[in-house]
């Protein structure tokens, strides 16, 4: 419990704190430990409703405020207002997060809030991640990320804390779906949260649907693969995915791993 003892020590310092809430597996745990530390007079959530997040995660945001009787600040925003967005170069995800994170501080400001946390964690720091540079800059606090808190250790505290959340599959923003420098478009966001969701309810867990321009291109947990083979699974999903639009259906030898789309880029 160490890395638990160390989270709370770094809330209490906070006094007051406004959650970026996405409604995931790890800002829910976050709001849930801020909550339970500092009081839910001292706390308020702050979900931003992008076009780039799915409905399921909107859905489980609502669920967990309302658990956890947290004020709850929900706000529409379109991502493709932001300049530069659509185009998608490497670093837009530094460009949006900029742009999420001001209305999200703007909105703590308003509620007499100075301290903004989010659910970066100790395993986000392996990866291309050019939104944390925008973090830094605006000055929003990560304490998962620095007490050092894994994603395993997340779920295995969640669950504890009886958070529907726990096993949630980990979701990401839609548009990293999308490889860099591919227009991002609102109907391949949309193609995509359609394509997981087809995929989830079938019974996969970890997954993702990347989307170069007409082709699918599915990652499942290697686990999982062998039933892709089961059943006509394969040609249920290969109709499925060109229902939705999708001309050409392809399945990772690789599997799922966070960031494939990072593997292109030159360090």
């Amino acid at each position: 419990m160490q890395n638990m003892e160390k989270l709370i020590s770094k809330l209490r310092s906070y006094k007051k704190a406004a959650v970026a809430f996405s409604g995931g597996v790890d800002s829910a745990f976050l709001l849930k430990a801020a909550s339970d530390t500092l009081g839910i007079e001292n706390v308020i959530a702050v979900t931003v409703m992008s076009n780039v997040i799915t409905d399921e995660e909107k859905e489980d945001a609502k669920k967990v405020a309302e658990q956890l009787n947290v004020k709850h600040i929900i706000v529409d925003f379109n991502v493709f207002d932001i300049a530069g967005f659509k185009e998608n170069p490497v670093d837009r995800c530094y460009i949006c997060k900029t742009q999420i994170f001001k209305e999200i501080l703007r909105l703590a400001e308003e509620n007499g809030i100075s301290t903004v946390i989010d659910g970066t964690n100790a395993d986000d720091v392996g990866d291309y991640r050019p939104g944390m540079k925008a973090l830094l800059e605006l000055g929003v606090c990560s304490p998962l990320k620095e007490c050092g808190i894994t994603k395993a250790e997340i779920r295995a505290f969640s669950k504890d804390m009886d958070l529907f959340t726990w096993n949630r599959p980990s979701l990401a923003c839609l548009a990293s779906r999308i490889p860099y420098n591919e227009e991002i478009t609102e109907s391949k966001l949309r193609m995509v949260e359609r394509a997981e969701r087809y995929l989830r309810d079938k019974g996969f867990s970890q997954l993702r649907v990347r989307c170069h321009e007409a082709i699918a291109r599915i990652e499942l947990l290697p686990s999982e693969i062998c039933r892709m083979y089961q059943n006509d699974m394969m040609q249920q999903t290969g109709r499925y995915m060109k229902s939705i639009g999708f001309s050409y259906v392809t399945l990772d030898l690789e599997g799922y791993r966070t960031g494939s789309l990072n593997e292109t880029i030159k360090k």
